[in-house]
């Protein structure tokens, strides 16, 4: 057996060492680039990265958009960075939180000539790391070959694969913890191959495997199921299908760690801090330089399908939960309703997930 890393194992090395403010090496075949996160860059390493050859910062072309700057790769944007850029030059341009501090920002100038492909893999190594989706690549590497074969170094290819790719789950351990609602509680962690997160069910009673259970796919979230926020519906959500499940008698709810709809909790209270400046959830996401949601359900069908289930009455308000079951082969035989947790401070949230979300409320 062999002892070097796999695909999965080195993206995940790679997503570390984003988080870290290293770069990672992207790789196409004899092209190679220098890549670093916008957000967890040095400046010291900022000033180093310049020197090593042709740089650009990546944005989405989300962000692109709210920069007023033409994204010419479709999905992203390379800026070309000006001769006086720093590091403070690079957080402005990611970050659209300071947009209203820093107002001044540009005249961009994007590229348009060239292949992108190893901006792009760069990119969606950013976004997979739960960082802002902004990273400085430098193409045309300099760099000594002692330096390069300190870091992580990853193809194009395995960048496309491993991030699109469902990991395989594993349930580590189950035990028994009594609810309030439900003394009959099982609770399983289930852990994936690609080194990220880990993921819940709560098995509560002895649901029939033969029968559709009655399920809920509650994703993270820390400020409405741990503190109790007005701003959202998620911990009256949480204990409402809780609830009715120990009503019901048995049944399951997958708690699956995707926070602010899969951007993490950094990215949602950044999104948070654009909230009070005016805009809404959808539009806080897009200026950060995400889609509207970035979720992704297919790991709460692995789940159910792991513990034998494989029809379900599903707890939602969100059409999309459904049509991504029914697509990895779980039928939702009925769609039973959850509304709980309305407030004065969360009805304008409500009413745009009604609105450009698409839930039925």
């Amino acid at each position: 057996m062999a002892l070097g890393p796999t695909p999965a194992e080195l993206i995940a090395r790679a997503r570390t060492d984003l988080r870290l403010g290293l770069p990672v090496v992207v790789r196409d075949g004899d092209r190679m680039a220098l890549a670093a996160a916008a957000e967890t860059l040095s400046p010291e390493r900022f000033d180093y990265l310049r020197q090593e050859g042709t740089a650009a910062l990546v944005i989405t072309d989300w962000r692109a958009k709210t920069l007023k700057v033409a994204a010419y790769d479709g999905d992203l944007a390379r800026l070309v960075l000006p001769d006086d850029a720093d590091i403070g030059w690079v957080a402005a341009t990611a970050d659209p939180v300071a947009d209203l501090a820093v107002p001044l920002k540009g005249p961009y100038l994007a590229l348009r000539d060239g292949p992108a492909d190893l901006h792009r893999a760069a990119l969606r190594l950013v976004k997979s790391a739960r960082l802002l989706p902004a990273t400085l690549v430098v193409a045309g590497v300099k760099m000594l070959a002692k330096e390069s074969r300190a870091l992580t170094h990853v193809e194009v290819g395995q960048v496309a694969t491993e991030t699109e790719r469902l990991a395989s789950y594993r349930d580590v351990i189950s035990a028994r913890v009594p609810l309030s609602h439900a003394p009959d509680t099982r609770v399983h962690v289930f852990r994936p191959d690609d080194a990220g997160e880990e993921h819940y069910a709560v098995e509560i009673g002895r649901p029939d495997r033969s029968q559709p259970v009655l399920a809920r796919l509650h994703s993270a979230c820390f400020t409405g199921d741990v503190l109790g926020s007005l701003k959202c519906d998620c911990g009256p959500q949480l204990n409402t299908a809780l609830a009715n499940i120990a009503t019901e008698g048995s049944g399951l709810l997958l708690y699956l760690n995707q926070e602010g709809r899969g951007i993490g909790l950094s990215n949602k209270l950044r999104a948070y801090a654009l909230q009070d400046q005016g805009f809404d959830t959808v539009d806080a996401n897009h200026r950060l330089g995400f889609e509207d949601d970035e979720r992704d359900f297919r790991i709460g069908a692995a789940i159910l399908r792991h513990l034998g289930f494989n029809r379900a009455r599903l707890m939602t308000n969100n059409p999309r939960k459904i049509r991504m079951l029914d697509d990895c082969g779980i039928t939702v035989t009925e769609r039973v309703p959850l509304k709980a947790g309305v407030n004065a401070l969360n009805a304008d949230y409500l009413d745009v997930k009604a609105r450009k979300s698409g839930h039925l409320l």
